[in-house]
């Protein structure tokens, strides 16, 4: 660790500590910080608890988010990325939220303090543990397999336990503030549905079909809306999964909210090949993972049971969230690349773009919808012509 992390880590300590120990209303000391996977304006301590009183875990996690005053003051959000202060308060929200599900419920960590002013999570230890991303990359079969099925199950499960508790969230997100109830992925995908038909027609000369474009608007409603609403952390690239002696758990719940559950699975089909290198998610791998979510959710939706139905809103999760990765990553718009950077993307955004325009026409294709492959495979030819040149 360099003078300046460690310097950084023992601000995020001290931090920790005054806030537990007000918390638990006796001393509390940490020590032993060992620094985990963070961003620039993120640091992620392991610390071990040397002192106290009660019975904290001998371990906890430690997240610290710097600055965002001057977004706080605006209530407004940079292009493509949600503001900092929007996505501490969410996180903090979702942590809070989910804390009070039932242990096998929990998609994660639980959460033992936070402070809003200091930007500060306590959380418990996972412990030991793979992430999904070093399993896929590794190639090692069955682990990939099972990797992703164990996904897929606790995503399902997560939907399952909170159906219906939407209310419970959005009361939590009111008593911190009530600006930030916004959801930002929500507002992101809103802009896209104006805004892709003129990049597309600008910078590559497609024509959005009326067809396709109302299509648009229905799937964009997903987000605020949809017969499947459940909580969700949105943002379920590989790096964002672990895998431990319980299964997969989930981190990281900037973008957390409730949304149609349909676009949580249909994350993982279009993103999952574009986060990592030489990772390709076959149409039978995808099949397998859907069925395992399936299995999940289906008592709770019992209209999922029908293999059509099922296609059909996947599909029309899939075209939003491809969409939106149109809104990303088309133009040359810095802010717009470095959040997808963030978000795990590993491969160009090119290749990217590419490769899920083609996956859409392929899978459309599949559940016999011919117009929107024809459209989509026009798209991904147009942009690796244009890329090309």
């Amino acid at each position: 660790m360099t003078a300046l992390l460690a310097e950084r880590a023992a601000e995020v300590v001290s931090a920790a500590q005054q806030l537990l120990t007000k918390r638990m209303g006796a001393p509390v000391k940490l020590s032993d910080p060992m620094e985990l996977s963070g961003s620039g304006r993120t640091t992620v301590l392991r610390v071990r608890v040397a002192e106290n009183a009660f019975s904290l875990p001998r371990t906890l996690i430690v997240k610290q988010v710097a600055g965002g005053s001057d977004q706080r003051r605006t209530g407004g959000m940079a292009p493509g990325v949600a503001s900092i202060d929007s996505a501490f308060l969410r996180e903090a929200v979702s942590y809070q939220f989910t804390t009070a599900l039932g242990r096998d419920h929990r998609p994660g960590a639980y959460l033992l303090g936070y402070s809003l002013p200091e930007r500060l999570l306590i959380l418990s230890d996972l412990g030991e543990n793979t992430s999904l991303t070093a399993v896929l990359q590794s190639g090692a079969e069955p682990a990939g397999r099972n990797a992703l099925m164990a996904f897929a199950q606790a995503l399902g499960r997560m939907h399952a336990a909170t159906v219906g508790r939407e209310a419970d969230f959005v009361a939590l997100l009111r008593r911190v503030d009530v600006v930030h109830r916004v959801d930002g992925i929500a507002q992101q995908a809103e802009s896209a549905v104006a805004e892709v038909p003129i990049m597309l027609q600008r910078e590559m000369g497609i024509e959005v079909p009326g067809e396709i474009a109302e299509r648009i608007v229905r799937g964009n409603r997903l987000f605020s809306a949809g017969r499947y609403r459940a909580f969700s952390p949105s943002d379920l690239c590989p790096d964002n999964v672990i895998l431990n002696d319980e299964g997969a758990r989930f981190l990281d719940y900037e973008w957390g909210g409730f949304r149609d559950a349909t676009l949580d699975i249909a994350y993982a089909l279009v993103s999952f090949p574009g986060c990592l290198c030489d990772f390709e998610l076959s149409r039978e791998r995808a099949r397998q993972m859907v069925e395992a979510w399936r299995s999940e959710v289906v008592a709770v939706w019992p209209a999922l049971a029908d293999d059509n139905v099922l296609a059909e809103r996947i599909l029309e999760a899939r075209l939003i969230w491809v969409w939106l990765s149109t809104y990303w990553f088309l133009p040359a718009d810095h802010a717009r690349i470095a959040a997808a950077r963030e978000h795990g993307l590993s491969i160009p955004r090119s290749a990217a773009l590419i490769n899920r325009w083609a996956a859409l026409a392929e899978d459309a294709r599949c559940t016999g919808d011919d117009t929107l492959g024809d459209f989509a495979e026009h798209v991904s030819a147009t942009l690796e012509e244009h890329w090309e040149e």
